[in-house]
């Protein structure tokens, strides 16, 4: 399944990244017009992440996109609340892997559980969920519009191309998902992966983003 949904999400993005002129703008030489060209992170974003509302565990609305993602290092998986199979696990392993990362969550790097049964899982439901496993700030339980969810557990690449397997929930919960989305660089593995391989597959996108770089600029120092 690791190969099969890792596919799905690896296609959607940029093998090539095509240096664009300042501002993105291009011109004309012929006709003396100019135009505005995407970059390939707006195109991912536009591909990948839609910017559709959803409820943390919290009570809070937020935007995927603009509130979760948009220039921010995250680590993001499926679940739900009543589930028998590999839930428990990965959750329980989750939250060894929020404690090695430390203080850095919240901060530079943000955790997101979506639930895959948004019909049953309110956020007080997800928030008890959350108080049973002693999770950590920084990390958010997440429910919303069931064709919310769906659009993004397939555009996330959470899916299976056979069509029955891909109809079965259970199959999508055994994933992770992180990425560094200022910088394009998204990867995923199993999640009961021991969670110091996961801390380490994260360092391979974990570059700088334009806040940490910032805080750093103003006197916050090295890690």
């Amino acid at each position: 399944m690791y190969r099969k949904t890792l596919v799905g999400f690896l296609g959607v993005v940029p093998l090539v990244v095509v240096a664009l002129m300042s501002g993105g703008r291009v011109a004309n030489a012929f006709q003396g017009k100019t135009w505005q060209v995407k970059t390939p992170r707006e195109r991912l974003a536009e591909r990948s992440f839609p910017n559709v509302t959803l409820t943390t565990h919290e009570g809070k609305k937020v935007k995927f996109y603009d509130d979760l993602l948009k220039d921010k290092i995250v680590l993001i998986n499926f679940m739900y609340v009543k589930c028998q199979g590999t839930c428990p696990g990965t959750t329980a392993n989750l939250v060894k892997v929020q404690k090695l990362l430390g203080e850095r969550v919240g901060k530079d790097i943000f955790m997101y559980s979506i639930t895959l049964k948004p019909e049953e899982d309110t956020p007080e439901k997800l928030a008890s969920y959350a108080r049973a496993y002693k999770v950590g700030p920084g990390w958010q339980f997440l429910t919303g519009d069931p064709k919310d969810v769906e659009l993004l557990r397939q555009k996330l690449g959470f899916i299976d191309r056979d069509p029955v397997r891909d109809a079965d929930k259970s199959n999508h919960i055994g994933m992770l998902r992180w990425g560094n989305e200022p910088h394009t660089l998204w990867a995923g593995c199993p999640g009961s992966l021991a969670p110091g391989k996961i801390v380490k597959e994260i360092g391979l996108v974990d570059w700088p983003t334009a806040g940490e770089a910032q805080r750093k600029q103003m006197g916050g120092g090295e890690r």
